[in-house]
């Protein structure tokens, strides 16, 4: 269960129950504690989905690190693709 308060303060300030407000809590910390491996592997097959190429992709992905609120080490698109590939 997150932090009593910061329950109480969500569930003041959207109208949910507290129930409700701790479940979108642990889903939002869940989302952000995903590690960078995982984050690069599933982001590039997302991607990749969709047609991107693979320099585009690393690229992207390279971006999206650096505004993810996870401590992420910048990344070469070669240590991306070590990630990816092995």
């Amino acid at each position: 269960m997150p932090d009593r308060e910061l329950v109480q303060r969500i569930a003041t300030s959207t109208g949910l129950p507290a129930a409700v407000a701790a479940r979108v809590i642990d889903d939002v910390l869940a989302f952000h504690s995903e590690p960078v491996e995982a984050y690069v592997r599933r982001r590039h097959a997302e991607l990749q989905v969709h047609g991107t190429r693979n320099a585009a992709a690393f690229a992207r992905i390279a971006v999206e690190l650096r505004e993810r609120p996870f401590a992420a080490p910048e990344l070469s698109e070669r240590q991306l693709r070590r990630i990816v590939y092995g």
